[in-house]
């Protein structure tokens, strides 16, 4: 890699780490390119993205940011997973590392938040966002349509009763 490539990869992943809301540091100890794909897929499913940094690279990239933090985690074969939507990149990498013992979740950042592989994992677990608007929509419909249904009782019954007394006089 050149000196210009490297510059513009430092200032991409810079961006990166400045913008996005999470970001979820593993080591990739012998995956093999199906493997690595199969992930990349996965996370671009889910809105977030993987990459693989030189870790002085990604070091230098961290420069700045609230995820620097997280410099530590860089020792070894590392993949940086992000998203902007804070659950998507931790809940894939949690999955996927639970099928493949070679992909080690390291920690990660959320904010200016550092975690752990367990922090991480226990996000992971959390309901996505668009999961959360789904429940509170469903919540915000529940009450309308409980009102509806205790305004339409009385007339409801209300013409059963009417119902009852006009059969009542011709049964008569």
């Amino acid at each position: 890699m050149e000196r210009a490539e490297k510059k513009e990869l430092v200032t991409a992943l810079n961006k990166v780490f400045q913008t996005t809301t999470v970001v979820v540091v593993a080591h990739n100890k012998g995956l093999t390119v199906n493997q690595v794909n199969d992930l990349r897929g996965k996370m671009a499913q889910a809105g977030a993205t993987v990459k693989v940094a030189k870790n002085r690279l990604a070091k230098l990239a961290l420069d700045g940011t609230p995820a620097a933090g997280i410099k530590d985690l860089f020792t070894g074969p590392t993949m940086v997973a992000y998203a902007a939507d804070p659950v998507a990149a931790p809940k894939v990498a949690a999955d996927f590392a639970k099928g493949n013992d070679k992909f080690v979740i390291l920690g990660g950042a959320l904010g200016q938040t550092i975690m752990d592989a367990a922090a991480v994992k226990a996000l992971a677990e959390l309901p996505s966002l668009d999961q959360l608007r789904a429940k509170l929509i469903g919540m915000i419909q529940t009450p309308a349509t409980r009102i509806a249904g205790v305004v339409q009782a009385p007339a409801g019954q209300l013409a059963r009763v009417l119902n009852a007394y006009a059969t009542k006089d011709k049964a008569a």
